[in-house]
């Protein structure tokens, strides 16, 4: 018997609660904690493991600060042959936004106003890239 695996919509909206968790600072303890649910269920529902039903999302929702549409935007979209397709951005933007380096560095990188400076920071981060990638 195999495992089922999560369904994209499920895990967008997982990924997005975390994206946002992960904004505010917040952790899956205190986050379980204000839902009254454990922050094993927390990491379920990041996951995508756990379908999150509306009820819970509202409320999640509230103790996060955003609404309950923050949670699907960017969702994959049906592709009308029983599949998902992206709608919008590429799924590893939501991944790497996801990560706390990943929210670190977007954060910092908008409070560059220069926008020489940001072109530098993008050329370095390229250049590094492309020799990472030399290596392989």
């Amino acid at each position: 018997m195999t495992k089922k695996s999560p369904n994209p919509i499920d895990k967008h909206v997982g990924s997005r609660v975390r994206m946002r968790r992960m904004m505010i600072n917040m952790s899956q303890e205190k986050l379980g904690e204000k839902l009254g649910i454990t922050f094993q269920q927390i990491q379920k529902y990041e996951k995508g493991t756990n379908r999150i039903g509306a009820s819970r999302l509202q409320q999640i929702g509230n103790v996060l600060g955003v609404p309950v549409s923050f949670f699907f935007e960017g969702a994959p979209v049906p592709d009308g042959g029983g599949g998902f397709s992206d709608s919008g951005s590429p799924a590893y933007v939501a991944d790497f936004l996801a990560t706390s380096d990943g929210l670190a560095l977007t954060k910092a990188f908008m409070k560059v106003t220069d926008s020489k400076v940001r072109r530098r920071i993008v050329d370095l981060v390229e250049a590094i890239a492309a020799e990472e990638e030399a290596k392989r």
